[in-house]
């Protein structure tokens, strides 16, 4: 049984000043080291430099190094989508069976080869020309099923791409496959009926988070370059802080929600995780922007890669907030703040405001679900949706009693929920310009991930950022004594994405918390 403790941050403050006050090292190195972990058969499980594949590229590349190598005529995109499956046949589906993907894209290699012909004859599009990456399977593709994750929905193609699909293919982005999630995004596992369960890569014993556990899965054990998530209450923080990832719920309105399966009108964000805070701002560009047929989506009007900074921390104001840890994660929480600390950030202790009746947006689910199930061929009906699974009571995944059969949000109660969104939202801003803050910082989990079949554990705060429609960036920021990653997420204003983003690029310039899990090593 693991222990809690809550300590106030004046006691926090003051430690993370006695780590500073001995001679606090330029480069930290993970603390604890995951090399000591039980998981890890042998210290190369989690390399202390560069793990690299036979072939003309890293393991783990960044996009800028693969667009470098394609350049140079060292790689191709054939041959990256080859090296990604070859590792998916060897792990996902043999080996660890981890299990991440629902559906592998078929025409993968073909694409490839038809972006390779491009680039010879007319350059690449951008910086995601010929790189793959995947897809929690809520997001509509046109030419796979779009299910998440469940059996009644096993073979449904959409009528067409979501939005920030098709943004990533005209980016020149290669879809190579659907990952499994929660089922209807509805919990914080990953597990589905027509996925199974998926499994952490740091041991297999564990379940990776969700609900977009899939594609953090994907990504941390190196089958894609980057993965997308949806995120209403922290299904793509969670499952990113439990797999050593950046993770992204970005601010309502900054990208599209078009195509996706709802789970909330309100409250639904799609977003990116990543090994590196470089491909995160990469992926961003091009997947931000207006949507005509989204009506809170605004016009991008920067480049996220342009926030990247070495010295994004220098004068940094964090707040903190009060949370209660399990004592395996509490170490690396305060070699975090204090590694922060290093690099220029100062800390003020905050107390947030509690939003009011947060989970009446939630109420969205059976209405929303209708209307999309109502906008695509092929489809059930919630009332067939419903009778399915009161056929199969053994599925126990879709919240198909309680939520789907409230079909009208015409009530008092609703409306006032909704109206109290932007009250609750400029109550934070306020807050933060009081104390002339840049984000406000907290653990994204009390605990590490959990065992199979045990119902994982909500974030500390998802709540703060889904109903106030605010960004929230995870960062990995190391691994207990037991070889289990841990992440901090830093929520900003609306809209400071590029701020959220440079103090990340600050915090990884002079930190290593990027470990191979030992399930995945080199083929």
């Amino acid at each position: 049984m693991t222990t809690s403790r809550r300590v106030s941050w004046g006691i926090r403050l003051a430690t993370v000043a006695l780590i500073l006050g001995g001679c606090a090292p330029s480069s930290p190195s993970p603390t604890p080291s995951p090399s000591a972990s039980p998981n890890a058969s042998t210290e190369a499980a989690f390399p202390s430099q560069p793990v690299s594949e036979p072939g003309p590229f890293p393991l783990e590349a960044t996009i800028p190094e693969l667009q470098a190598a394609m350049e140079s005529g060292e790689l191709t995109a054939v041959a990256l989508v080859d090296f990604y499956l070859a590792r998916i046949a060897a792990y996902d589906a043999a080996g660890p069976m981890l299990n991440a993907f629902i559906y592998l894209n078929p025409a993968a290699r073909e694409q490839a080869a038809a972006l390779d012909a491009e680039r010879a004859a007319t350059g690449p599009r951008g910086p995601l020309h010929g790189i793959p990456v995947v897809l929690k399977d809520n997001m509509g593709t046109f030419d796979m099923p779009t299910t998440a994750g469940s059996l009644a929905l096993a073979g449904l193609i959409p009528i067409e791409d979501a939005f920030q699909v098709r943004k990533l293919r005209e980016a020149g982005a290669i879809i190579l496959g659907k990952t499994n999630m929660y089922e209807f995004a509805q919990g914080f596992t990953a597990v589905s009926s027509l996925g199974g369960q998926t499994l952490s890569p740091y041991d297999p014993t564990r379940d990776p988070g969700g609900s977009s556990g899939g594609s953090a899965v994907a990504v941390t054990a190196n089958f894609a370059m980057a993965g997308w998530g949806t995120d209403s209450c922290g299904s793509t923080r969670l499952p990113a802080a439990h797999n050593n990832l950046y993770g992204l719920r970005p601010t309502e309105g900054l990208s599209s929600r078009t195509g996706l399966i709802p789970l909330s009108t309100t409250l639904d964000t799609m977003g990116p995780m990543t090994r590196t805070i470089g491909d995160l701002a990469i992926v961003l560009d091009a997947t931000v922007g207006l949507d005509p047929a989204d009506p809170t989506t605004v016009p991008a009007t920067t480049s996220y890669v342009d926030a990247l900074d070495p010295n994004g921390l220098a004068g940094r104001r964090i707040g903190l907030t009060p949370f209660t840890l399990d004592s395996e994660v509490d170490p690396v929480i305060e070699a975090a703040l204090a590694e922060l600390a290093a690099n220029g950030a100062e800390f003020v202790e905050v107390t947030l405001p509690t939003p009011p009746d947060p989970s009446r947006p939630f109420y969205e689910f059976g209405p929303a679900l209708a209307a999309y199930l109502a906008s695509q061929p092929g489809a059930p009906s919630l009332d067939e949706l419903k009778a399915f699974y009161a056929a199969n009571p053994e599925l126990d995944f879709a919240d198909l009693k309680s939520s789907a059969p409230m079909l009208s949000l015409d009530t008092d109660t609703y409306r006032a929920a909704i109206a109290a969104r932007p009250v609750f939202r400029d109550k934070v801003v306020a807050l933060m310009d009081e104390l002339d803050l840049d984000a406000i910082a907290y653990p994204e989990s009390r605990h590490t991930a959990p065992q199979i079949g045990v119902y994982g554990p909500a974030p500390i705060d998802c709540w703060t950022t889904g109903f106030g429609g605010l960004p929230g960036l995870v960062i990995p920021t190391g691994f207990t004594s037991d070889g289990f990653a841990v992440g901090l997420e830093f929520m900003g204003r609306p809209f400071s994405e590029a701020t959220l983003i440079a103090m990340a690029a600050g915090y990884e310039a002079h930190t290593n918390h990027r470990w191979l899990p030992p399930t995945t090593p080199p083929l």
